[in-house]
């Protein structure tokens, strides 16, 4: 793989999976378009590159995810111990809302393969995006929610966990979907935008153990690491401007702006797709 393919796909990666555009539906739309230009793409480099977005999301969120490590620690302490703060603190509680958002991944587990199969057929891909635009388009007409970590259910958390197995689909965008699932169940925009991005952690740590896995077994090609670095340091820099960029878009409630944008890549992969490209 070439170094301009690798921050191409970079580049593509750190935009598409923060803005609800989904990055795994554009990646496969970019991987096929390359292959048919001879470039070759490792099948895991897109685990690679959202190994930078997660990245972005630890700079972006490091006070959080810094006060849910010092949580950990003290609640491991405190179940030592017996005893349990009243009320339980926001960061012990969102520790408890990720794991439970989380549970749904499992399920997609045994059907694995078949999902990332879903990536070669631009139809599908096409649908997804279609889909993707209907439910952004949608979201942003839901009456506005107060819920936190301090008051969302775990049935709550659990639906969004649903809406995030769900988009392991490609084509279907993870943080428009689970942001949108949020909002409907009642969260507070920031605080969907916040927790969408802070489930993704272990989403995203789990599908880089299984693809780096996958990758020694089939063996890398290691001269190209360096390609692969910069790739996934792009994606890393575009990655947290994309959060930023999504924050402040949240603030005003704007989401509905990318279902435009989502319908006519959707056009255009079917285009794609019906030409043979």
């Amino acid at each position: 793989m070439s170094l301009l393919s690798s921050v191409l796909l970079g580049l593509i990666q750190g935009v598409a999976e923060f803005l609800p555009i989904s990055s795994s539906g554009h990646l496969a739309i970019a991987e096929h378009l390359l292959s048919s230009g001879a470039v070759e793409v490792p099948g895991f480099y897109d685990v690679l590159l959202h190994l930078g977005t997660l990245i972005a999301v630890f700079v972006a969120y490091w006070r959080d995810i810094r006060d849910m490590i010092a949580e950990l620690v003290s609640g491991t302490r405190d179940l030592v111990r017996g005893t349990t703060p009243t009320p339980v603190p926001p960061a012990r509680r969102m520790i408890l809302l990720i794991i439970v958002g989380t549970l749904p991944l499992f399920a997609v587990l045994p059907v694995r393969d078949f999902v990332e199969g879903l990536g070669e057929n631009l139809y599908f891909i096409a649908a997804a995006l279609a889909v993707t635009g209907c439910l952004l388009f949608v979201s942003d007409r839901v009456r506005k929610g107060h819920k936190t970590e301090r008051s969302a259910t775990l049935l709550d958390v659990l639906l969004v966990g649903v809406a995030q197995g769900i988009a392991t689909c490609p084509g279907i965008s993870r943080s428009g979907t689970t942001i949108t699932a949020g909002c409907f169940l009642g969260f507070d925009r920031k605080f969907a935008v916040r927790f969408s991005f802070l489930m993704s952690i272990p989403a995203i740590l789990g599908a880089n153990i299984l693809s780096l896995k996958d990758a020694v077994e089939a063996g890398i090609i290691w001269a190209d690491v360096p390609v692969y670095i910069v790739g996934v340091a792009v994606a890393a820099v575009v990655g947290y401007l994309c959060i930023r960029l999504l924050r402040m878009i949240a603030d005003k409630g704007r989401f509905g702006w990318f279902a435009y944008y989502c319908w006519a890549a959707g056009a255009l992969t079917l285009v794609l797709a019906l030409l043979g490209k």
